[in-house]
């Protein structure tokens, strides 16, 4: 059982597997505002973390380098969550620490594409980027 998520609050049910053309297509089935919001923070982490990789994962979509996972994006019931592993390390700590994502996950939840910081997602982007993410090997 997971705690916190319930399936009526998810806004897609998109199957694990791991590429960039997953990721396109659960964005692509988000409703608005959410597919606008997920759509640019991708575009955001495309530009911000060259060796970027792709991956659907318990309906979100989740991005890394490397061998492991930084951060997720996932679009929900009036919101997109972008969730940054490790996201306890960050300067300045995001703000939302989400249920059921682990101790040290911290994230901002973005209600329209005009709450997108890009400059400090990017910060975030390339801090977290630079620790062992979620699955990668231990140094």
């Amino acid at each position: 059982m997971r705690i916190g998520v319930h399936s009526s609050t998810r806004a897609s049910p998109a199957k694990a597997a791991v590429g960039d053309k997953p990721v396109f297509a659960y964005i692509a089935s988000l409703p608005q505002p959410q597919r606008g919001i997920a759509e640019t923070v991708d575009a955001l982490a495309a530009k911000t973390l060259p060796d970027l990789r792709r991956s659907v994962k318990w309906g979100m979509s989740y991005y890394g380098v490397g061998d492991g996972w930084c951060f997720s994006c996932g679009g929900f019931a009036g919101h997109v969550k972008l969730m940054f592993v490790n996201g306890v390390a960050l300067e300045p700590v995001p703000p939302v620490t989400p249920v059921g994502m682990g101790k040290s996950t911290r994230g901002v939840e973005l209600e329209s594409v005009d709450d997108i910081d890009e400059r400090q997602i990017a910060a975030w982007m390339k801090q977290v980027a630079s620790v062992p993410g979620v699955g990668g090997k231990k140094r």
